[in-house]
């Protein structure tokens, strides 16, 4: 009786699954397009503040970090202004702390709907394989109803139909698996950009302590 109703969802599961795949597909597509814009956005602000960074270590002035503290917009920008305000208020002591607390605070927003690309990058061969496994099934319950020349190629192409299902899946888990890595790596990369901020805000605190 199980077996028997096992059969029955066979029957339209695979072409379930197929849909199943296409909406999987879309909202990937939509995440990695607004990811993809946002994480630009990120990158081109950070590498405006890196030259700048840049320009002040060459020449030795230091003076342009409150200048880049007034950039906003930038992630570093925003770190420094963060880390001169806790340094006037209680000097160097606890000024790492600082930088890792708004680095943790950050990572949510910039990784947010990373976690779903990479569910689906896992996950979609298996429901794509699922939906394979349900259309030879079906498959092969139809050759045990008609065992006729013309039954026999019926099921050769619900088989051949079945398989689609696997390639869909493989098609959806691709792109979501290498924007994941591409994505987490731009993640790392501006995170990590925020030590050299911490750093220079640790000399330019201590240059003025000394002042």
């Amino acid at each position: 009786m199980l077996t028997e109703r096992l059969f029955n969802i066979a029957q339209g599961g695979a072409e379930a699954i197929l849909w199943l795949l296409l909406v999987i597909s879309v909202l990937s597509i939509g995440i990695i397009l607004e990811r993809w814009i946002s994480l630009r956005a990120v990158a081109s602000r950070s590498n405006r503040v890196k030259l700048r960074l840049k320009d002040a270590l060459q020449s030795n002035n230091l003076e342009e970090v409150e200048e880049i503290a007034k950039d906003r917009e930038s992630l570093e920008g925003r770190a420094m202004a963060y880390g001169l305000r806790y340094a006037r208020e209680a000097g160097t002591d606890g000024l790492p702390e600082v930088f890792n607390t708004f680095a943790l605070l950050e990572r949510p927003t910039l990784e947010r709907s990373l976690n779903f690309l990479a569910t689906i990058g896992s996950n979609a061969p298996f429901i794509g394989l699922l939906g394979t496994v349900l259309g030879i099934m079906k498959a092969f319950r139809d050759l045990s109803q008609n065992t006729s020349a013309a039954g026999n190629q019926v099921v050769m192409l619900g088989i051949a139909e079945a398989l689609v299902s696997t390639a869909v899946g493989l098609v959806v888990a691709i792109p979501a698996v290498i924007a994941y890595n591409a994505f987490s790596k731009q993640v790392r990369s501006s995170l990590q950009s925020l030590e050299s901020v911490r750093e220079l805000c640790f000399a330019y605190a201590k240059k003025k302590g000394k002042a």
